[in-house]
């Protein structure tokens, strides 16, 4: 899918994805908009007809049928737009979603959750209007046109005058454009930053509770509000301003060509009926209130298309299609460099190699690379330099879904994702084995042996529903979810990537998961990241990180002699 990072672009895309809706709501304002220039010649000639006493009943009905089309027409547009704008905003959604799971995590990273959820809720909605605002505002275009047209053949002065009038409001009206557009985009910026903060103090209001900061968070989250409020009087005030101009000049500009009409039927150059039609066609012309709310309209859409082209600018991860040889899952780092956005080194030219079938556990003082370790080796992040490769196949190589078939993570702190349990364990399988089974039974195969593996098996027998139980109403520890996240990650068939999963479980728990993890029957190779020695000791082999460098790899046994070692671990460091 190419990346669409330039706003019109964007917005051209989102306007085709309206579809048949579009087309319908561009063949609805066309008749509309002819319907209204024919209804003031239609009343011009009803005039004519009932001054000269000939078929003014005709030429009357004929204005009362332009009149039921203009209302048919107006029923119609606002259907088609509605559904075409909802169309088109449910793609653009998806396509940003689909964009933000496709791209490094690292990136996503870099933008406040709060305010990607404003980019993917808010200014989605209003990218999603372009449809409409484009074609009313082409449309909206016609019956200025057609009445400088209309009143030049009637009289040329006439379209003379109403042209002049237009052109001065074509001048205001660009430089509303100009500013309203900057004013909408710092309100969306603004706007997301709130969001940003305000996600994230939800997502630790028992902190916050337990501190006593209550008041101080508010005062946070709610900081950018007097410049919110600043950029949002900013654009009411020149959509006021605006406004008034319009407002101004259009009964001025009829006014004007009123005068310029009457002198023209006191000079005999038309009749009564044209020159109804030509105060008509005057109001016509210099109601301008459709355009420029039009023209508002485009602003906000073209303003929220650049926030939703920014994180659409970020490439995807590149993905091949090369399947894996046999084998048991032999993971190999060469010359392996990760680096922060401004340039810190994280990993520095590490060389790793875990035999097919081993345990091999990651440890080190914080800060010293094991999690990014941990991401690497399953593709969470791509390296900046050097390539992880699996059974001999680079992780660029393989499919996305070829990846997650055969790489399992577990975290400390796991997103349980899913509306049960039982999905929420069954995240990484077939969508047929992540339902729970509709006879009755509580879990799937696959689901049942993972819980049991994870040692969560009889957890989740105590809900009230079983593996059928919400996510919501399920009454988990932190130990509890973390053996959920175990269990997600187990069906994985070549390696497990355990980045401290098992950090808040009890010392007997842990010690069956351990045994679990190091049984070599299950034929799978395991990275464990961790800070406990029980788990280093029962790991095959441990690396040892050191400032984002990989200091030994050997047995825990050979290791422990070393002072510095030893020191890792009597700190608690967690890293």
């Amino acid at each position: 899918m190419p990346t669409l990072t330039d706003p019109d672009r964007l917005l051209r895309r989102v306007v085709r994805d309206g579809g048949g809706w579009t087309v319908l709501l561009v063949a609805v304002a066309l008749v509309g908009a002819a319907t209204e220039l024919a209804l003031p010649a239609a009343l011009g000639l009803a005039v004519d007809a009932a001054v000269d006493g000939d078929g003014s009943a005709w030429w009357t009905a004929t204005a009362c049928g332009l009149v039921a089309v203009l209302v048919l027409t107006d029923i119609l547009g606002d259907l088609a737009g509605g559904y075409g704008a909802a169309r088109a905003t449910a793609r653009l959604r998806r396509r940003l979603l689909r964009h933000l799971f496709a791209v490094d995590v690292r990136t996503v990273r870099r933008y406040p959750v709060g305010d990607l959820v404003s980019r993917l809720v808010g200014q989605t909605a209003d990218a999603g209007q372009a449809g409409t605002a484009v074609v009313l505002g082409l449309v909206a275009l016609l019956p200025p046109v057609g009445s400088v047209v209309a009143l030049t053949l009637i009289e040329p002065l006439l379209g003379v005058t109403l042209l002049a009038g237009l052109a001065l409001l074509a001048v205001l009206m660009r430089a509303f454009v100009t500013d309203a557009s900057a004013a909408v985009a710092d309100y969306q910026r603004v706007l997301g930053g709130v969001a940003g903060r305000l996600l994230e103090a939800l997502g630790g209001a028992r902190t916050i509770a337990a501190a006593a900061t209550v008041d101080s968070e508010r005062d946070r989250v709610l900081a950018a509000l007097p410049e919110l409020r600043d950029h949002g009087h900013r654009g009411w005030r020149l959509l006021a301003r605006a406004s008034g101009r319009t407002a101004a000049v259009g009964p001025l500009l009829q006014v004007a060509v009123v005068a310029v009409g009457g002198y023209a039927l006191t000079a005999g150059w038309i009749t009564p009926g044209e020159l109804v039609a030509a105060v008509q066609y005057a109001a016509l012309g210099a109601g301008l209130g459709a355009v420029l709310a039009t023209l508002n309209r485009l602003v906000r859409s073209r303003a929220a298309a650049r926030r939703i082209a920014e994180p659409l600018a970020h490439p995807p991860r590149p993905e091949g299609d090369q399947a894996l040889p046999s084998g048991g899952g032999e993971l190999r780092l060469r010359g392996v460099g990760l680096h922060t956005d401004d340039g810190r080194p994280v990993l520095a030219g590490v060389d790793l190699t875990v035999p097919a079938g081993a345990t091999v556990a990651v440890v080190g003082r914080s800060g010293a690379g094991k999690s990014s370790l941990a991401a690497v080796a399953g593709r969470l992040y791509d390296p900046d330099t050097g390539e992880v490769l699996l059974d001999g196949v680079p992780l660029r190589g393989l499919s996305r879904a070829a990846l997650r078939r055969a790489v399992g993570h577990a975290f400390d702190r796991p997103a349980l994702v899913g509306e049960t349990v039982h999905e929420a364990i069954g995240l990484g399988l077939p969508p047929a084995v992540a339902r729970p089974p509709d006879d009755g039974t509580p879990a799937t195969a696959a689901v049942l042996t993972a819980a049991r593996a994870a040692q969560v098996a009889d957890v989740v027998a105590r809900l009230p529903d079983g593996f059928r139980t919400r996510l919501v109403d399920a009454p988990l520890s932190g130990g509890e979810a973390q053996r959920l996240g175990l269990a997600r990650a187990f069906p994985a068939e070549r390696l497990l990537v355990l980045d401290d999963a098992t950090s808040s479980l009890d010392t007997a728990t842990e010690h069956r998961i351990t045994r679990t993890l190091t049984d070599r029957a299950g034929g799978r190779t395991r990275l464990v990241v961790t800070h406990r020695t029980t788990t280093a000791a029962a790991a095959d082999l441990v690396a040892w990180l050191d400032a984002g460098r990989l200091r030994a790899l050997a047995p825990h046994r050979r290791l422990w002699a070393d002072p510095d070692y030893r020191a890792v671990f009597a700190g608690g460091d967690q890293g």
